[in-house]
């Protein structure tokens, strides 16, 4: 489908126009499935080009703030969407924080360290035996990606992961698209939005994700918000488009109306 045959939802270009005229609008995104179409292999997602010029364009306008909150991890969030400079980035769920030069890392204690450790060791015998299934490292996480294996294999998997890791304290399970998180650090999307509204002295935030831990971020949405769930599949936002490419004409639409917002004022 081009680009001149897309619509979006006329009560959803409403509300990009509403949410345009706010005083500090932050506009905050998921990556994967929502910037970029999902792919097998992670280190393979990129941004559409259209999002990509678009949201680069948002991030210079005045009293508007660009984000992106991730599932991954801050190197490979930085890696696969080469974000605007001024884009703030939050990395593994919420555990991972980059507010500019000078953010701090993210530090694990001894406990942590060794939680992590026997959650790698259980995901790892999984994997050896479950064909298709491939480990990812994070910060304060082991991934079990499962988006290669068959079905049953995938189900088994997650399901036998689930149960072990479900009796170790201190660990935190997600269930994504064809992945299951694991974090030795407390953490989620919806606790993202809430800080960064915070950090940035937001009047209003555009959020727009396609995943299940994405729902925490739409579930703290409030006031003049606008949400929006890319896909098809159950939703609390108020807002939906099928796929990234709408993810783009979105941000486009956005971006005219602010960029004549922001020139008036």
């Amino acid at each position: 489908m081009t680009a001149e045959h897309l619509s979006l939802a006329p009560e959803l270009l409403d509300a990009v126009r509403r949410i345009s005229t706010t005083e500090h609008l932050l506009v905050a995104l998921d990556f994967d499935g929502t910037l970029s179409p999902i792919v097998d292999r992670a280190e393979d997602a990129r941004p559409l080009p259209r999002s990509a010029a678009a949201l680069e364009s948002l991030a210079e306008l005045p009293r508007t703030t660009t984000a992106l909150i991730s599932g991954r991890a801050l190197d490979s969030l930085r890696l696969v969407a080469s974000p605007p400079a001024a884009t703030l980035l939050i990395g593994s769920h919420g555990a991972e924080v980059w507010l500019g030069e000078g953010s701090l890392g993210l530090e694990l204690d001894e406990d942590q360290r060794q939680k992590l450790s026997a959650v790698r060791e259980v995901l790892a015998e999984i994997v050896n035996i479950a064909p298709g299934t491939v480990l990812e490292d994070k910060p304060a996480g082991v991934v079990l990606h499962t988006r290669m294996a068959d079905d049953d294999v995938a189900e088994d998997a997650v399901e036998a992961a689930t149960r072990v890791l479900s009796e170790h304290p201190g660990v935190y399970l997600k269930t994504g698209k064809r992945v299951l998180e694991t974090s030795v650090v407390h953490a989620s999307k919806g606790e993202a939005v809430e800080f960064l509204r915070q950090a940035t002295g937001a009047t209003a935030i555009l959020f727009a994700g396609d995943d299940v831990t994405d729902e925490d971020a739409l579930g703290r949405l409030m006031g003049d918000d606008v949400g929006i769930k890319v896909g098809l599949d159950f939703t609390q936002a108020q807002y939906r488009v099928e796929a990234p490419v709408h993810v783009a004409e979105l941000l486009e639409a956005l971006l005219r109306e602010r960029r004549r917002v922001t020139a008036e004022a």
